[in-house]
């Protein structure tokens, strides 16, 4: 056994969809939260939660980057539209993203039906403002 297997003791998890409720007390006010019961099961060593829209995007996430050793967005349904650094990219159902640690970006546009699995280690993670690398396109209005 090495050091970090004993270090490090993970639960069982099972969480079905009635398990847990969307709850709008995360990160961003415009989405909807739903926690799939992976930081209770790893000690905090990562996160892995839904994310959906809950509002049509006026400002988006605005420009920062995460103090995280690993992220991914897995998107479900829907599209959203981030600037990875000076960058536009359109994220599509069924589409994945690794977000290496420190990318400075933003969410600036989504689908009313967006919604996207994320997992991000440690599960405790920082999100910091930054300086803007350039412009952002406008948001689309739902209609």
């Amino acid at each position: 056994m090495t050091q970090a297997s004993q270090s490090f003791e993970t639960q069982f998890s099972h969480v079905c969809p009635g398990d847990t409720e969307w709850r709008s007390d995360g990160l961003r006010d415009f989405f909807l939260y739903k926690d799939l019961g992976v930081a209770a099961a790893t000690n905090g060593r990562v996160i892995a939660h839904l994310v959906k829209a809950n509002q049509q995007p006026e400002h988006g996430t605005g420009w920062h980057r995460h103090e995280a050793d690993f992220q991914i967005v897995l998107m479900t349904k829907g599209w959203a539209r981030f600037m990875y650094e000076d960058k536009e990219t359109l994220v599509q159902a069924g589409d994945c993203v690794h977000q290496r640690p420190g990318i400075r970006h933003y969410l600036f546009d989504y689908s009313p039906a967006m919604e996207y699995l994320e997992i991000v280690g440690p599960a405790d993670f920082k999100s910091i403002e930054v300086e803007a690398p350039c412009g952002v396109p406008a948001p689309t209005p739902w209609k």
